[in-house]
């Protein structure tokens, strides 16, 4: 395997059911949409990007041994992922998340990864028994890794040898999971992707703008970060100082995956020798181009 071009996505792989409707919508409301089918899950949002500019992403996850599951491996197959380290769970469904949309954006959502959660630390054992690494010979690339894991298995994975020398490339995944990743703050390899309100939710603060955010969160001990903001500057935040960009203006008629798609785009330009203001530039430029349904 060419670690060179591999990436490692740990974290949920899914069926991502979306409603979507051109209305505007309150609580209660029962409108006429479209309900679609299709593969989710952050770790496999962010494989099939990295797959569209030709990376070789590579699957550590749990995926039940249902129909459904089954399905979801064939999709995959018909994407170019790797699969061959995922873990199949014996008596659990495969998870799925469920979404709401409007004009207005995200409406509702739940996500149902009960089962990722439930099989732990059993996905990463390709990183410790010799298959992709070990504690004396850690993965030395890239990982994307997502907080649908529980807190526990992300604060064991912050002082894990097995990923001791990875470039850690992290997603909560949602505001309410952003706080699982505090322990993660000092691993010398950690890139967090947030919006504004999950930084907040990291450092316990309120901040007014992505700048700002990233600063934060580069002081409190983050080797860098990638901060959103909808329609507002986006900005990166090293040691070596903060950038910020504004995001291409479009009309949206999709949200569901767009920062998914703005990591893998971000993460794509920085394996290919971009850096700074021109890596979030086409991280942003590929976001854009997703919520516009391109």
């Amino acid at each position: 395997m060419n670690q060179r071009d591999d990436i490692l996505c740990i974290g949920s792989v899914l069926w991502d059911v979306i409603g979507r409707t051109d209305r505007q919508m309150v609580l209660g409301n029962d409108v006429p949409g479209r309900i679609t089918r299709l593969p989710g899950g952050v770790a496999m949002n962010i494989a099939m990007g990295l797959a569209r500019v030709g990376l070789r992403p590579v699957l550590l996850t749990a995926i039940g041994l249902d129909g459904e599951g089954e399905d979801l491996l064939d999709a995959c197959a018909a994407l170019g992922l790797d699969t061959r380290h995922v873990h199949r769970a014996p008596g659990l469904p495969t998870d799925r998340y469920m979404a709401v949309e409007s004009p207005d954006g995200l409406i509702a959502a739940i996500a149902d990864a009960h089962s990722l959660e439930a099989v732990g630390d059993a996905i990463l054992a390709p990183l410790e028994d010799g298959r992709l690494g070990s504690d004396r010979a850690p993965w030395p690339g890239m990982i994307a890794l997502d907080g649908n894991l529980t807190e526990e298995l992300l604060g064991e994975i912050a002082n894990r040898p097995s990923f001791a020398a990875a470039d850690l490339r992290i997603a909560p995944a949602s505001p309410g999971k952003a706080a699982r990743l505090r322990p993660l703050i000092g691993h010398p390899g950690a890139s967090f992707y947030l919006n504004i309100e999950e930084a907040g939710l990291v450092l316990d603060a309120r901040f007014t703008s992505a700048p700002e955010a990233a600063a934060a969160l580069v002081s409190a001990g983050v080797a860098q970060v990638l901060v959103t903001d909808g329609a507002r500057a986006a900005a990166e935040g090293t040691r070596q100082g903060v950038v910020a960009a504004c995001p291409p203006t479009v009309t949206a008629t999709r949200i569901t995956g767009a920062g998914d798609t703005f990591m893998a785009a971000h993460i794509a330009a920085q394996a290919q020798g971009a850096a700074g203001l021109a890596a979030l530039e086409t991280a942003l430029a590929a976001a854009a181009t997703y919520v516009a349904g391109a």
